[in-house]
């Protein structure tokens, strides 16, 4: 038997060894399919080559930061986003294919992520000068949103005669058409100035208005018009006071810059000393490490 013949005689016993070794992922009446033919699959597809993406990214930010993330840090933000959607939580998973632990793993990641940022961002005094002219601190108003003008104004002059939250909140349940908020009185949740749901004239119109006062003029919006009372608000201080939320509210502005993160994720990866061992995998990182080789 010459060498030609040997050579190809083994690779043909490594490929069977290599398939029999591979654990059954799934079977079917036409066959099985096992983990090597799964991933084979899967590696060259872009859903497969985005989850190596975030595997490495992770391993690199636990190697980094994982001493700054606490589970306890985890659980509070897991709880929080939970009372958020309330009982609508479990389908808001379910919508998105998560259980509650890949949520938890994804709050972590993010986590991860942030302190990358934090780290990497230098927060001068004229940064937080320029945020604090944008700076408003967290508010609770509640609204009534009706159809049109004339209603606004009739309700407006059923204000000025008992202008209570009491009265508020009982026009509230009778006029407003906003079916969301107008059992709870027309309060809505808290928001400060990165508030991205809220219409821009609304919340203008809102951080205009000290605690326990109601807008004197109806504010149009898409949705219709309103009528706004501060529930809650404290004032804006001074920026000395501030000086924690305006960091925060510089992190989260970068957290939301793709430019940012890819720089971030850049330097994280090439600290992290990556390392690709699959030939066909050799520029899944390509994006953040252009001169990524297999090592």
């Amino acid at each position: 038997m010459n060498k030609k013949v040997l050579v190809a005689c083994a690779s043909v016993l490594l490929t069977m060894s290599l398939a029999a070794c591979s654990k059954t992922v799934a079977t079917t009446s036409g066959g099985k399919i096992t983990e090597t033919e799964f991933y084979d699959s899967m590696k060259n597809t872009s859903a497969g080559k985005q989850v190596l993406q975030q595997m490495i990214l992770n391993k690199c930010l636990e190697k980094e930061y994982g001493d700054k993330v606490s589970d306890k840090k985890v659980d509070k933000d897991f709880d929080n986003y939970k009372k958020q959607y309330g009982d609508a939580f479990e389908s808001v998973l379910k919508q998105n294919n998560l259980t509650k632990s890949a949520f938890k793993q994804q709050i972590r990641s993010n986590l991860l992520l942030r302190q990358a940022v934090i780290a990497n961002t230098k927060i001068t005094n004229k940064m937080l000068e320029n945020q604090w002219k944008k700076y408003e601190p967290k508010i609770t108003v509640a609204h009534i949103l009706v159809k049109n003008e004339d209603e606004a104004k009739n309700i407006i002059a059923a204000l000025d005669k008992d202008h209570s939250f009491k009265n508020f909140k009982k026009l509230a349940k009778e006029k407003s058409i906003d079916a969301s908020t107008k059992g709870k009185g027309g309060e809505l949740p808290p928001f400060d100035n990165t508030d991205t749901q809220l219409d821009p004239t609304f919340k203008a119109a809102a951080f205009k208005l000290k605690q326990g006062e109601f807008s004197k003029e109806p504010v149009k919006t898409n949705y219709g018009y309103h009528i706004i009372y501060s529930v809650k608000n404290a004032g804006k201080g001074t920026m000395k006071e501030h000086k924690q939320e305006l960091k925060d509210q510089i992190i989260d502005a970068k957290m939301t810059d793709p430019a940012t993160l890819q720089e971030i994720i850049a330097k994280v990866l090439k600290k992290g000393d990556v390392s690709i061992k699959d030939s066909d995998l050799k520029d899944v990182l390509a994006n953040y490490l252009p001169a990524n080789k297999e090592k």
